[in-house]
């Protein structure tokens, strides 16, 4: 890394919510989504994925949720 440089950002987002069923990727209710919080890596995203989903182990309907967020900003400047 270059000194004085900032290194790049790789910001994740973990949210989650309760599925319509357990096949699909569908939300029951969208206004009730957990939104946990956003993160400066994957590492992190993770550990706090793991935290979330072992909390909800007993509810077979809801799911967490890793979005790279840094891709999507990159799509962005590429085209």
């Amino acid at each position: 890394m270059t000194e004085g440089k900032t290194p790049k950002q790789h910001l994740h987002l973990v949210f989650g919510g309760e599925m319509e069923n357990l096949g699909g990727i569908s939300f029951n209710d969208l206004n009730a989504l957990d939104i946990v919080g956003i993160y400066p890596d994957y590492a992190t995203a993770l550990s706090v994925w793991r935290g979330k989903a072992q909390e909800t182990v007993d509810n077979a309907t809801m799911r967490y949720f890793i979005v790279p967020l840094h891709r999507l900003l990159d799509a962005d400047s590429v085209g």
